[in-house]
């Protein structure tokens, strides 16, 4: 029984993996574009010409929607901008605090933690735009393992939040809980993969 991201996920269903499960906070679940407060930019369109951090590709918080929402605020992403994508979440947050990009991308669970960490960092950047949510990350199980099993796990898991420790280790994340879930969970999640390869750029899931 895993936690994944969107593109394990979809693949593992085909695979016979079941969604029992998922990450709380769905307005968390969104993409958000950082600049630095000196770096002067005001409007999407002074992105044009300019460098944009993602943690990868197939991200598709950090990713997949802050370029559907560039694409929609009138840039052309495969021309307009110079796509880099730098490995983390971290990395493309550290790319705007350095100056190597105009703008980076990320979501804001890792914004957040790079808040507590690093807050003089932190304090020289700014969340300039959001983009809509989407269901955040699932749990999935593979199909052989016994029902009780699961069973047993998935009470755990979705009463985490209601003790000390696991708040506590929920914090950590950060993530207020677990919920329940299933594959219809995500058929937005499906329809957003179609449009966007259809509006920005094609994506194998």
């Amino acid at each position: 029984m895993r936690s994944r991201g969107w593109a394990w996920a979809l693949r593992a269903l085909r695979r016979g993996y079941r969604v029992f499960g998922k990450m709380a906070d769905d307005g968390d679940f969104r993409g958000i574009l950082l600049v630095r407060k000196d770096s002067g930019i005001r409007e999407v369109a002074d992105l044009r010409g300019e460098a944009v951090s993602y943690p990868a590709p197939t991200a598709l918080a950090a990713a997949m929607l802050p370029q559907y929402f560039l694409r929609m605020h009138g840039l052309d992403v495969n021309r307009d901008i110079d796509n880099r994508y730098v490995g983390s979440q971290e990395s493309s947050i550290l790319s705007v605090l350095h100056g190597d990009v105009a703008a980076g991308a990320t979501w804001p669970m890792p914004w957040k933690l790079f808040q507590r960490e690093h807050p003089q960092e932190a304090a020289q950047l700014e969340v300039k735009w959001q983009t809509a949510t989407l269901p955040s990350n699932g749990w999935v199980v593979r199909p052989d393992v016994p029902q009780p099993v699961q069973q047993r796990f998935t009470e755990r898991l979705l009463r985490l939040h209601e003790s000390a420790a696991g708040r506590a280790m929920l914090e950590r994340l950060p993530v207020s809980r677990f919920e329940p879930a299933d594959e219809s969970t995500y058929a937005s999640v499906r329809a957003f993969l179609e449009e966007f390869s259809a509006a920005v750029r094609p994506v194998a899931w």
